[in-house]
């Protein structure tokens, strides 16, 4: 494929965002430094698309608009990296790296029972479901951020191996998700205590 040109008659499709930064458009040309910056930023939007796609309130609906996510962000993610990436070996690798992570879709498994019992299932995992959601997608970006960056493709990737790295980058969420709401009240401590 050729390259289009920037002129000012071009169509502004795939422009939004990269107006100041002209090296977004050409993944291999740009430093290591910004594309960690570019995919974490990729990386946070997909977590909230995912906790926002966790409050569908249909069983089994979300978890498939959650999973379409993942698969996007990794897609894009490879795409900044410059990695092949191929959508069956992408599914299969999101699908593994989650079996190391049993304890966050244990949660999101149990979240998608109470969407069966009607009213209250309903409403508790409308809390349960986004949360989970998000910060799992956001353990995988990072994850995959982390093994393209030391030079590693969709190939020779090997989910148990990030096992710790994804307990970690899931402990991070739950601190960053907490921070929010407690340093207001933390602050409120400590005008209090003085």
């Amino acid at each position: 494929m050729a390259a289009q040109p920037n002129s000012p008659g071009s169509s502004g499709q795939g422009q939004t965002g990269t107006v100041t930064n002209t090296e977004t458009s050409k993944p291999g040309e740009m430093t290591a430094e910004a594309k960690a910056e570019q995919a974490a930023k990729l990386v946070d939007r997909f977590a909230i698309w995912s906790g926002a796609a966790g409050l569908i309130p249909l069983p089994i609906v979300d978890l498939v608009a959650v999973g379409g996510l993942q698969l996007q962000m990794l897609r894009r993610i490879s795409q900044i990296y410059d990695v092949s990436f191929t959508e069956n070996r992408g599914k299969a690798l999101i699908t593994s790296l989650m079996g190391a992570a049993i304890p966050t879709t244990s949660g999101l498994g149990a979240a998608e029972f109470l969407k069966t019992i009607p009213v209250f299932g309903t409403i508790i995992s409308s809390f349960v479901t986004p949360v989970l959601a998000a910060g799992a997608t956001y353990a995988i970006g990072k994850v995959f951020i982390q093994h393209f960056s030391s030079g590693g493709t969709l190939l020779d990737f090997n989910p148990p191996d990030y096992r710790e790295f994804l307990q970690g980058q899931k402990e991070m969420w739950v601190k960053r998700s907490t921070s929010g709401s407690t340093s207001h009240s933390g602050s409120s401590e400590h005008a209090h205590a003085s």
